[in-house]
């Protein structure tokens, strides 16, 4: 009952943060209402206690809607209704026969949830959020390789901070270039953004990898450092992206991880491999 209670208001509260005229403005009242009859239909069972609001919850969706968009709050809170279906079901048998078809009606009713968030969910964030990542993953993947390859090859953080900024410009132009062709291809967005996205993106993530580098003179803290940042850029971006698309997070965080210290390691021997051969 509180449950129901605490996201009635939470659906209400995130009305109010939308203009009236948007579509997911009705959206979000219409399940503010809805939560509320579940609230009621709990309080029959209880009807001597009261339904206590989750301040904190809803501070927090609240904070998550400030700072990453009502998307991503959104995806975020319909994460739940699988588990709130689950419970529901758990106590299916025990619901007696005179409530059994309100019931039903409201287990229904947290399963269309989903279906009404991706009708109605999609802004700027969503449409270019693929082309974000594809920038963010292939930086993290590549400059983490050359900066393990180049401390290989000169044993220098100096130099090895700089290359990376280096192939970090040059791909990202390479980057946009191909995001804008891929964008041309009956993208629904303007392939300029699709562009500027992917290249600023791949940029950014190639300056932070790079920091570290300039920071110490020891390879083994240089190294590390840049793998520690380019570790926590890789979870955040990848949980960001699995929450807006609905995915499981552990999964694409490890391929990408996997592929992330497998290419950092094999680049660093191979660049142990072409100094001893080259003396460089």
């Amino acid at each position: 009952m509180s449950h129901e209670y605490t996201d009635s208001t939470l659906y209400e509260r995130l009305s109010r943060t939308v203009d009236e005229s948007s579509p997911f403005a009705d959206v979000l009242k219409q399940l503010s209402a809805t939560e509320g009859k579940h609230s009621e239909f709990w309080s029959r069972y209880a009807p001597d206690e009261k339904p206590k609001l989750n301040r904190m919850k809803v501070l927090w969706i609240l904070f998550l809607r400030r700072v990453l968009g009502l998307t991503f709050a959104s995806r975020y809170l319909d994460r739940h209704e699988l588990s709130v279906v689950k419970e529901y079901q758990e106590v299916a048998g025990m619901i007696p026969r005179d409530d059994k078809a309100a019931f039903e009606e409201m287990v229904a009713d947290e399963v269309q949830h989903e279906q009404e968030f991706a009708q109605k969910v999609e802004s700027t964030a969503v449409r270019y959020i693929s082309f974000v990542v594809l920038g963010l993953a292939d930086a993290l993947v590549e400059i983490s390789g050359i900066h393990a390859g180049s401390l290989g090859i000169y044993n220098k953080t100096e130099l090895a901070g700089l290359a990376g900024i280096t192939a970090g410009a040059a791909a990202s132009l390479a980057m946009a270039s191909a995001a804008f062709a891929q964008a041309k291809q009956g993208f629904h967005g303007s392939a300029r953004l699709s562009a500027l996205y992917t290249g600023v993106s791949y940029f950014v993530s190639a300056v932070l990898l790079a920091t570290p580098y300039f920071l110490t003179a020891s390879v083994i803290y240089a190294l590390a450092s840049s793998l520690v940042i380019a570790v926590a850029m890789l979870a955040l971006t990848t949980y960001y992206s699995t929450v807006i698309a609905n995915k499981p997070f552990a999964r694409d965080f490890l391929e990408i991880l996997g592929i992330l210290l497998g290419a950092t390691v094999a680049l660093y021997f191979f660049g142990l491999a072409v100094h001893a051969e080259t003396g460089i």
